[in-house]
């Protein structure tokens, strides 16, 4: 579980004499990488409970963050179109495990936000209790990307899930959304910051992704990540 997957992309090569060939194959998959989330993308089921969980097979990449963090707005910019993720109007309300098949190739999973205030005890419970049991149940879970706002950076709350992730042995990496609202040198703090953080985790993917889904900062980037994961 949370293990690296073979990719289809370019393998890039090490060493100062291929400097030219990396550049190529890293532009080469970068383009793969855009026409694989060019592809159709349909929405498959939203689970309640571990009971309704689909059936696994293809490669699943999940995101997860705090409500409000802009997971939703993350997702449709990746895949350059609106309404495929949709933010509920109010935060936390959202309890479900919503499941997309992206081209037949990989399923992205939408995770429910965490860290709402207002969110009932019960409710918040329930929330852990199917985290939990998804994390820990889906052999072909590649990796998830955590959602950090980089105007607050790592809360606590955050690294209460690195800590469930940590301890359920999947392999996470750190995305920082809304960089266009900060400074660059505030921006760069955060990334600093994080990254230290993020380098005594046991689990966690040791390179952070800063991203703007207004700006499209880092999509390229985020996409290859993605692509990469993909059958």
């Amino acid at each position: 579980m949370g293990h690296h997957q073979a990719c289809r992309s370019p393998v890039l090569t090490a060493g100062p004499n291929h400097l030219d060939q990396d550049a190529a194959a890293l532009e080469a998959a970068k383009e793969a990488a855009r026409l694989l989330f060019t592809r159709p993308v349909t929405f498959l089921m939203g689970a309640v409970s571990l009971q309704t969980l689909p059936p696994y097979a293809l490669p699943e990449v999940a995101f997860v963050g705090r409500s409000n963090v802009g997971k939703s707005s993350l997702i449709n910019a990746l895949l350059g179109r609106s309404g495929i993720a949709r933010a509920s109007n109010t935060p936390g309300r959202t309890q479900e495990i919503n499941f997309f098949d992206l081209d037949g190739r990989m399923t992205l999973v939408d995770l429910p936000g965490y860290g709402y205030a207002q969110a009932p005890k019960d409710k918040v419970e329930r929330w852990t209790r199917l985290i939990k049991g998804y994390l820990r149940g889906r052999p072909v879970l590649r990796r998830v990307l955590l959602l950090i706002d980089s105007r607050h950076g790592l809360k606590d709350n955050d690294k209460v899930m690195m800590d469930l992730l940590d301890s359920s042995a999947v392999v996470y990496q750190v995305v920082l959304t809304k960089t266009d609202k900060i400074k660059a040198s505030e921006l760069e703090q955060v990334i600093a910051s994080t990254k230290e953080q993020i380098a005594k985790r046991v689990a966690a993917y040791p390179e952070l992704v800063a991203t703007s889904s207004e700006k499209g900062d880092g999509l390229d980037q985020l996409r290859l990540y993605v692509a990469q994961l993909a059958e």
